[in-house]
């Protein structure tokens, strides 16, 4: 029987504004790597996802997506410092260690999609010493 050997996953994200969405997720830290009018993608590291100029509130409401980094409190600083809740009226809640394992905070973006951005305690990253 042959393997089921995988490629790549991607999630499709909702965007209510494609343009704004583009805007908050370049300030956030992902880069743009290529656009059309109707899909852009987005990647940091490893990851990647494909931001979709497509919107149903019940889809965007109730969308999350969890992303596994190696410093939280670095990714955190850099949603505060861009000051994401305030230009972009989005949730930034600060990280804090899970009982599951984790530290992280949540994220929702323009459209109303919930990011939960974690780093797995007992991996030091610069500013989070061991947990």
């Amino acid at each position: 029987m042959p393997t089921l050997d995988t490629l790549d996953l991607k999630a499709f994200v909702p965007a209510r504004d494609f343009e704004r969405s583009r805007r908050f997720y370049e300030a956030l830290g992902f880069t743009c790597t290529w656009a059309s009018p109707d899909l852009a993608c987005f990647e940091a590291g490893r990851t990647a996802f494909l931001l979709e100029n497509d919107y149903l509130a019940i889809v965007a409401e109730n969308f999350s997506l969890h992303l596994l980094v190696a410093d939280v409190d670095a990714w955190w600083q850099r949603a505060h410092d861009a000051r994401l809740a305030d230009i972009y009226g989005v949730t930034l809640t600060r990280p804090q260690d899970r009982p599951w394992g984790m530290r992280e905070f949540r994220l929702t973006d323009p459209s109303g999609v919930t990011w939960r951005i974690a780093q797995p305690l007992g991996t030091p990253g610069p500013a989070h010493g061991a947990g």
